[in-house]
C-alpha cells in the first residue's frame, strides 16, 4: 500500500493500490500538475532489469498512447523515477470483468453481447492500427457501473513476448487460460490470437467457468492445443444455439478457421443481436381491437294465444314506392317512398308545389319551348302548348293541309300513269 508521501518524479502522488499482476502493480494516483485522478502502473523490477524489454515497452506504450477510442484505456504518460518504471493511464471507476464473473456467475445473453461487442470494438481498433494485445483476459477488461468497457494493458505482453519469451511463463500466471493454441506453441501472436482469447472470455461470461482447466501451465497449454473445443450450450442450455456456434467457431484451433480480426467478430455479434431484436418485435402479440359494445336484444316473448298467425316470409311483398303518375304538375316535386297507411278514400291529386319546397341543390324545372308552326299553319301557336297535359282532347296537327294536298296530287299522278301503262302493255303483247 502506497502512502501519501510516495511521489513519482514529483508529479504523481500514489494514493492507494488498486490491483496487482504478474507484470505490474496498479495504483490510484493524483496528477499534481494537471490536478486529475489517474492510474499508475508500476512495472515489477524483474522486468525493468532488461534494457531490450524497456526499449520495446516504451515503443509499444507510445503506439498505444496514439489510440483514441472509447473502449481503450487512454495512456497519458510513460516514465521512470530512478529504477522505477511506470506508465500513467486514465483512471476508470469500476472493476475488472473477472471480479464481475466471480461475483455473479454466468451473465445474461444481452449483457454478454453488450460487453463483448465493446471488447471487439476496442481491440479491433488496435488491430487496424497494427497492434496486437496478446494478453486478452477478463483481468484486463475494466467495466464501469454503466457497463462501459475499457480494455487495458496494450503493449506490455507484446513487448514481453518479443524480448523475453522464456520469462513469460515464469512471470505471467493466469493468462495461459486464455492463450491461443499458437501462443501456447511459442509462436508470435496475431490478431486472430486475440480473437481466440475473446472467444474464451465469451465462453466464461456465458457459462461462468473456463473451457479448459489444468494443474499447471503445461496442462493448460496442451488443453488449448489438443482437447476438443467445448460447446457453450452443453454447459449452459439457456444460451441460444446460434450464439453457441459463434463462440465455437471463434475457439477453433486453427487461426484460419476463426475471424481474422476482432472487428469481424464484433460485426457478427452485432448482426446476431439486431436479428434477435427484430424477431422479438415481429413475434410480439399485436394489440387486439377493442370488443364491440354488446347489442341490447330484448328477450323473446311468446305471442298471445288469440294473436293471428305470422305471415310466412316468402309471402311478404315489399311496399311499392309512391311513383308519381304521368301528368304531375311539377316534375321536381319530392315524393316519399315510405308506405302510406291504407285508406278507403280515393287518391287525391298532389297539391300545387310551392317555390319553398324545392331543394337548394336541385336545378330549376324544365320549361317546354313553344313549337315552330309548319308552313300553312293559320291557327294560334298558343293552342299547341296551352292545353293541359292530362286533357283527353286530340292535339291539332300543323301538317293536316299539306297532307291533304299531297294526297290529291298523288291521286292525279296515278290516274295519269294508267294510260301510259296500258300503251306499254299493248305494244309488248299485242
Amino acid at each position: 500500500m502506497a502512502n501519501n508521501e510516495t511521489l513519482l518524479n514529483g508529479r504523481y502522488r500514489l494514493i492507494s493500490q488498486q490491483g496487482s499482476g504478474g507484470m505490474a502493480v496498479i495504483y490510484k494516483a493524483q496528477d499534481l500538475l494537471l490536478g486529475r485522478t489517474v492510474a499508475v502502473k508500476v512495472l515489477r523490477p524483474s522486468l525493468t532489469s532488461d534494457p531490450a524489454f524497456m526499449t520495446r515497452f516504451r515503443n509499444e506504450a507510445r503506439s498505444v498512447a496514439n489510440l483514441n477510442h472509447p473502449n481503450i484505456v487512454t495512456v497519458h504518460d510513460v516514465g521512470n523515477d530512478g529504477s522505477t518504471q511506470y506508465i500513467v493511464m486514465e483512471f476508470v471507476e469500476g472493476q475488472d470483468l473477472k471480479k464481475i464473473i466471480k461475483a455473479e456467475g454466468a451473465l445474461s445473453v444481452d449483457r454478454t453481447l453488450k460487453l463483448a461487442i465493446q471488447i471487439c470494438s476496442g481491440i479491433g481498433f488496435a488491430h487496424r492500427a497494427g497492434l496486437v494485445h496478446a494478453d486478452v483476459k477478463p483481468q484486463n477488461i475494466l467495466v464501469t457501473r454503466g457497463d462501459l468497457v475499457k480494455v487495458t494493458d496494450f503493449g506490455i505482453a507484446q513487448a514481453l513476448s518479443d524480448t523475453q519469451p522464456g520469462e513469460r511463463q515464469s512471470v505471467v500466471w493466469g493468462s495461459p487460460h486464455y492463450f491461443a493454441p499458437e501462443q501456447a506453441r511459442g509462436e508470435k501472436p496475431t490478431p486472430a490470437s486475440d480473437v481466440y482469447s475473446i472467444g474464451i472470455v465469451l465462453f466464461e461470461m456465458l457459462t461462468g467457468r473456463l473451457p479448459y482447466v489444468g494443474t499447471n501451465q503445461q496442462e493448460l497449454a496442451l488443453a488449448h492445443i489438443r482437447e476438443q473445443v467445448p460447446s457453450v450450450i452443453e454447459v449452459n442450455p439457456n444460451v441460444p444455439e446460434t450464439l453457441s456456434q459463434i463462440v465455437y467457431k471463434v475457439m477453433s484451433k486453427e487461426p484460419s478457421a476463426r475471424y481474422r480480426m476482432a472487428d469481424q467478430l464484433g460485426h457478427v455479434l452485432e448482426s446476431y443481436r439486431d436479428r434477435g431484436r427484430e424477431q422479438t418485435i415481429s413475434n410480439a402479440p399485436t394489440a387486439s381491437p377493442p370488443p364491440a359494445p354488446p347489442v341490447n336484444i330484448p328477450p323473446y316473448r311468446p305471442p298471445a294465444p288469440d294473436s293471428p298467425p305470422p305471415i310466412p316470409f316468402s309471402q311478404v311483398q315489399p311496399p311499392a314506392p309512391n311513383v308519381p303518375r304521368r301528368g304531375a304538375a311539377d316534375p321536381t316535386q319530392r315524393y316519399s317512398l315510405a308506405p302510406e297507411a291504407p285508406s278507403s278514400a280515393p287518391p287525391k291529386r298532389p297539391p300545387a308545389p310551392s317555390p319553398f319546397d324545392r331543394a337548394p341543390e336541385q336545378t330549376p324545372p324544365y320549361q317546354p319551348q313553344p313549337p315552330v308552326p309548319s308552313p300553312g299553319w293559320t291557327g294560334n301557336t298558343s293552342q299547341l302548348y296551352s292545353r293541359p297535359l292530362d286533357s283527353d282532347e286530340p292535339i291539332p296537327s300543323a301538317f293536316d293541309a299539306v297532307t291533304i294536298a299531297l294526297a290529291v296530287l298523288a291521286f292525279f299522278a296515278v290516274l295519269c300513269l294508267i294510260p301510259l301503262y296500258i300503251a306499254v302493255f299493248q305494244a309488248r303483247f299485242g
